[in-house]
């Protein structure tokens, strides 16, 4: 039997990402795990507004979305732990500029850049749509038809109700491969 235990936000987990961009001069980093999918070339970064990355999301209009994996993922909770307006957190990635000018991480296997085409304010978030102008795979974690293979990139997760990191599983099944052999009948 299933228990109500209340408006509790469980669709988790979500990948930990790192957005960096720069702020008064300076680039800065943030740990940010509410991500997510609204089309096939948007992306969601929910971001609480007391964040000092906010500001330049807002005026800059771009961001860069590092995916994390577990060789990061010590310095990528920093990032979260301290804020920029009290911390210079510049140096806690090697970086270098994108095409589009954001900064991306050296280390990470996956990145995209991100122009910030709208955001959906509400009382404590800012909620950034994002048009995603690059993205940056390093050739070791696509497979034979170059797409990322997520078993080779190894993303961390981030679920919420437990404030907890996870590693990504085993591949259970291509898509579409159980619903063509199912037969509701049986």
């Amino acid at each position: 039997m299933k228990k109500n235990i209340g408006q509790t936000l469980a669709l988790y987990p979500t990948p930990a990402v790192v957005v960096g961009t720069e702020v008064n001069g300076k680039v800065n980093w943030l740990l940010v795990a509410h991500v997510g999918i609204i089309g096939h070339d948007r992306i969601l970064l929910s971001m609480h507004k007391a964040h000092y990355t906010n500001q330049s999301v807002k005026t800059t209009g771009k961001v860069s979305v590092n995916m994390v994996d577990e060789a990061m993922l010590q310095r990528a909770d920093y990032v979260g732990c301290v804020s920029g307006a009290k911390t210079d957190k510049s140096e806690v990635f090697a970086w270098h500029p994108g095409e589009a000018g954001t900064p991306v991480i050296d280390e990470s296997p996956l990145v995209m850049e991100c122009e910030v085409v709208d955001n959906y304010g509400t009382d404590t978030f800012d909620n950034f749509i994002c048009k995603i102008t690059n993205t940056y795979a390093e050739e070791s974690i696509l497979n034979d038809k170059g797409k990322p293979d997520y078993s080779k990139v190894k993303p961390v997760l981030f679920e919420m109700p437990n404030y907890t990191y996870l590693r990504t599983g085993d591949e259970i099944a291509k898509c579409t491969t159980f619903g063509k052999t199912f037969n509701p009948e049986n």
